[in-house]
């Protein structure tokens, strides 16, 4: 019984998408490859036995073709626990090497999208010092705006582990839009020039600025993750991770004019 991965496809598709992709009935399809399939607008196409009758399936907007079927082992076999991402070989146990990616699917812990959710994960660590940090020195509405910060994060996380779409962006009560403008033009909103980092400013907004940059380097882990040549998947996500660097520059602006 095959198992039919988005990197099995991925590596595949790589030199030449096909219009059309041949599969046996017996084939399991993780939900992340029928997906992969339908942005290439690949058409599936189920071959019936060993006859040569062939059956379309259609890619279009059939919400049950993201479920994820539990496999059914041969011969009323048990199915074990555990299956390979990239070759849909089992396991029995779970490899020190390997971590879960989705459900029971494994794959090395060093896979890209492991990668970006580590990244994630150590934003949030250097988001929680800082609030830790705020609480100390007694700035509760910056504590309060880290924290909105630490929910949405979350929420990005959420949304990729579940390959869920990502809410429409809204912090510290600004519109995406608002939040461009803003951080495009500080003289505007708050009557200072764009802030270049000096030790001298002090070390709350030296730590602001470091989550600043951290939120970057998940910005381009997510892209490493989510570009595959000149296609690029969950824009939802890459956008919202671009919007939170600039409202941490936000913030910056607005503890250097003394609004907190």
């Amino acid at each position: 019984m095959r198992v039919l991965t988005e990197a099995t496809l991925r590596a595949e598709f790589k030199n030449n998408t096909p219009k059309q992709y041949l599969v046996s009935k017996k084939t399991i399809i993780t939900p992340s490859a029928r997906q992969y399939l339908k942005d290439k607008c690949v058409e599936l196409v189920y071959k019936d036995g060993d006859e040569n009758v062939y059956k379309k399936e259609s890619l279009g907007k059939d919400k049950q073709s993201n479920v994820y079927k539990p496999i059914k082992a041969p011969d009323k076999k048990i199915a074990p626990k555990f299956i390979d991402y990239y070759t849909g070989g089992f396991y029995e146990e779970k490899p020190e090497y390997m971590t879960h990616m989705y459900g029971n699917k494994l794959v090395y812990k060093d896979d890209e999208r492991i990668i970006f959710r580590g990244k994630i994960d150590s934003f949030q660590s250097l988001l929680l010092e800082m609030m830790v940090y705020t609480e100390n020195i007694k700035l509760d509405s910056l504590t309060n705006d880290l924290d909105e910060i630490l929910k949405f994060v979350r929420e990005i996380l959420r949304a990729e582990v579940l390959e869920e779409p990502l809410k429409q962006i809204e912090l510290l009560g600004l519109s995406e839009k608002q939040i461009r403008d803003i951080s495009h033009n500080p003289k505007k909103h708050y009557n200072i020039d764009h802030i270049l980092p000096d030790y001298e400013m002090g070390e709350t907004i030296i730590k602001l600025n470091s989550l600043r940059s951290a939120i970057r380097e998940v910005e381009i882990a997510g892209i490493n993750t989510f570009r595959n040549g000149h296609k690029v998947d969950r824009v939802d996500i890459l956008k919202s991770l671009n919007r939170l660097s600039s409202v941490i520059y936000i913030i910056m602006c607005k503890y250097k004019v003394g609004l907190y």
